[in-house]
């Protein structure tokens, strides 16, 4: 094989396709970004298992799936699977605004009700309810009657920041990250569509390595006559 064809058979490995590596472009690459990203999900992810917030934790499961597709798809260069993970970070992003909604009690929206976070499973509230910065804890004795035996009823007082802004916070990062990585997919499939479509054009190779171009010989053979003189001596 020719040193160039193994060259273009090893453009391969490149995230955005053989297409940028063989036009001189540099491909964009995920790695960083989606590690900072599957990061800061595993860590809510983590407070969401702790404080028994359900709803929160199919979701970030979810998520963590879509994440890894995505860069999977950007690694084999899979625009499907690139365009479903922005398609995903649309509804993301739908989630956390409900979930700043809900811990703002915005309209008819209420913190206190166990339906929407838990599924009506516990009464068990946001983690940081109970363990934010400077926040202590007293247990009221006796209990209500109405409080389940397994529960303890306590109050939460001298919290420097109260639990729900900083449930706020971290869906607003997750919103922000949402809507990088949903700019960044956006050009990552543009990209590949451009190179796509370059390379169809230009013929593009075919799936057993580039072929060098033959060289044919557009002369004809002639015959050649060679004329020896006589000696008439």
């Amino acid at each position: 094989m020719p040193d160039g064809a193994a060259a273009l058979r090893g453009c391969r490995c490149c995230p955005c396709g053989p297409r940028a590596r063989l036009r001189g472009r540099r491909c964009p690459r995920r790695g960083v970004c989606t590690e900072r990203v599957k990061v800061c999900v595993l860590e809510r992810q983590i407070f969401d298992f702790l404080g028994y917030q359900w709803a929160p934790i199919l979701a970030n499961f979810v998520h963590i799936i879509i994440v890894i597709l995505g860069l999977f798809g950007t690694i084999q260069y899979r625009p499907r699977y690139i365009t479903g993970y922005a398609v995903w970070l649309v509804l993301w992003v739908t989630w956390n605004v409900f979930v700043i909604c809900f811990y703002l009690e915005a309209g008819d929206l209420s913190k206190e009700t166990d339906l929407i976070l838990t599924f009506n499973i516990s009464m068990h509230r946001s983690w940081w309810m109970e363990n934010g910065p400077g926040c202590t804890v007293t247990s009221v004795t006796p209990a209500p009657d109405w409080a389940p035996e397994d529960h303890r009823y306590i109050t939460v007082s001298g919290c420097f920041l109260e639990y729900q802004y900083i449930e706020v916070a971290h869906s607003s990062l997750q919103i922000v990250l949402a809507l990088a990585g949903f700019i960044y997919a956006c050009y990552v499939v543009k990209c590949i569509t451009e190179e796509e479509d370059s390379f169809d054009f230009i013929g593009g190779f075919d799936s057993y390595g580039y072929q060098g171009p033959q060289k044919t010989s557009h002369l004809q053979l002639q015959p050649m006559y060679m004329q020896i003189p006589l000696d008439n001596n």
